[in-house]
């Protein structure tokens, strides 16, 4: 199949959103394997996934199709079929992409279809019968568990709304703090499916709060009891707390503060402390590859040393990516050629990932613009022909990147664009001294103007003064802060 993808060179200058519409490209300079990566997720997460690698690599739309079809007989919701075709007849309708029609490739299990709508069908009356019992026998415990059930089948089904209805529904039927934590990671299990990441926030503040009032609580009586069980309360804690930290990274990630989004990323705990979320919403992978951009991204090269490169427990995620590794050793030994290289290779990895595909371009611009300054950095002049070959650009290229920083003020210099010298500004630190004395003299100055006006106008009898009862209640507030 042939496709006209957008060159290299061109996407350096790109605007984003011709960027993040472009076609994916999968070949010998682009590896990607469908089944290596497809394999670390389950359920709805995996079936989300394939779609999305169908609307971007047409070149792997027949493969994911296929196994999206079988992936749908494994979940409970049969309109998935049709949203798995629209996606790949989006695809085929592309000019410049060929490819067999759904029915050539995989037919639709017609009778799974109504086996499951008829089991669905009769299971939400089922729940939704139970649930009306407990509500008129008053049962507080039972209705909370209904509400949970109904919001657990109306997820599995695909009903996103109903089921965010019911778990914060459940919510007034919670009679401790461990409910409270339960139905906020169910919340956040849900809203991390939908990537609606302006929800999160809210429901990890309440979580933590819970888990804080759980653990009080687990302490209060292990002091009255026995000393055994801190340990396991630890453990638990230790787990939801990295549950909570990965949901709060997608939220930054997700408003583009890519530096609190490192942060975080770098300070999850090991894969098993994230439970049954590792799978059915994130794979061990997709760690490295969110923390490590993020981190290149935003961070210093002291910082990125001591927290990532550093971080033992992060290394066991680095593992599972292993060209992340040396994307980090390339940047910090400033190979910035291999780093732009691996970023290129890489791309494709990086755009079929359902969370991250929309910051990729802004990720690689900002590690790009980065690694110029970085560069230029020991240089009062240099010739843009030694930066191109340090960058693997053309000349042009090049300058049209160091003006672009000059302009943004990341770099303090100047082109000459006749001989092509890219020159540093020259600071003169004796004139920045006396103009910060001659400023901060200009402020003590103003000051000492107001307080002579205000000891005036005291002295004139020319200010309000509080009511009687104001000023008592001032003095007797002082006499309290003296004792």
């Amino acid at each position: 199949m042939e496709i006209d993808y957008i060159e290299n060179e061109v996407s350096i200058l790109q605007p984003p959103a011709a960027q993040r519409r472009r076609i994916r490209p999968v070949d010998d300079a682009h590896p990607f394997d469908l089944d290596a990566y497809i394999s670390g997720y389950s359920g709805r997460t995996a079936l989300d996934r394939l779609v999305h690698i169908i609307s971007t690599c047409p070149t792997l739309a027949p493969q994911a199709l296929k196994l999206a079809f079988a992936q749908i007989e494994e979940l409970r919701d049969p309109t998935l079929y049709q949203t798995v075709m629209n996606a790949y007849d989006a695809v085929a309708d592309l000019p410049e992409v060929q490819l067999p029609p759904t029915s050539e490739l995989c037919p639709v299990n017609t009778v799974w279809c109504e086996e499951v709508t008829k089991k669905n069908q009769a299971e939400r009356t089922k729940l939704e019968v139970e649930l009306k019992t407990y509500s008129n026998n008053m049962i507080k415990e039972s209705i909370r568990m209904g509400h949970r059930d109904l919001g657990d089948f109306y997820r599995a089904t695909g009903d996103y709304t109903q089921a965010l209805k019911h778990y914060t529904k459940s919510r007034e039927f919670c009679s401790t703090s461990q409910h409270v934590l339960d139905m906020c990671l169910s919340v956040l299990e849900l809203v991390i499916e939908q990537r609606n990441y302006s929800h999160i926030s809210s429901y990890v503040f309440k979580a933590e709060g819970a888990l804080d009032t759980a653990n009080a609580a687990a302490a209060s009586n292990s002091t009255a009891g026995s000393a055994a069980p801190p340990p396991k309360r630890s453990a638990e804690r230790d787990q939801v707390q990295s549950k909570l930290d990965f949901a709060m990274a997608l939220f930054h990630l997700g408003q583009a503060n890519y530096e609190k989004a490192a942060q975080l990323f770098l300070k999850i705990g090991p894969p098993d402390s994230l439970g049954d979320w590792i799978g059915k919403l994130v794979a061990p992978g997709d760690f490295a590859v969110y923390g490590t951009l993020c981190a290149l991204a935003s961070m210093s090269r002291s910082a990125i040393k001591s927290q990532l490169t550093g971080n033992a427990i992060f290394s066991a995620y680095i593992e599972q990516e292993p060209y992340v590794r040396d994307l980090t050793q390339s940047y910090l030994s400033s190979d910035f050629k291999n780093v732009l290289e691996l970023l290129e290779r890489y791309s494709t990895r990086h755009y079929v990932d359902i969370h991250i595909y929309s910051h990729v371009y802004d990720l690689t611009n900002l590690i790009r613009n980065v690694a110029v300054v970085l560069y230029f950095q020991p240089f009062q002049t240099i010739r843009l022909d030694r930066m191109s070959a340090a960058f693997g650009w053309t000349v042009d290229e090049v300058e049209k990147e160091v003006v672009a920083l000059i302009q943004s003020g990341q770099i303090q210099g100047r082109v000459d664009s006749q001989n092509k010298i890219l020159k540093a500004r020259k600071v003169d630190h004796r004139a920045e001294l006396f103009a910060r004395a001659i400023k901060i003299a200009a402020e003590i100055q103003s000051t000492n103007r107001k307080l002579l006006l205000r000891m005036r106008l005291q002295q004139a009898d020319l200010v309000v003064k509080p009511p009687k009862s104001r000023r008592e209640q001032d003095r007797a507030a002082e006499l309290l802060q003296g004792d």
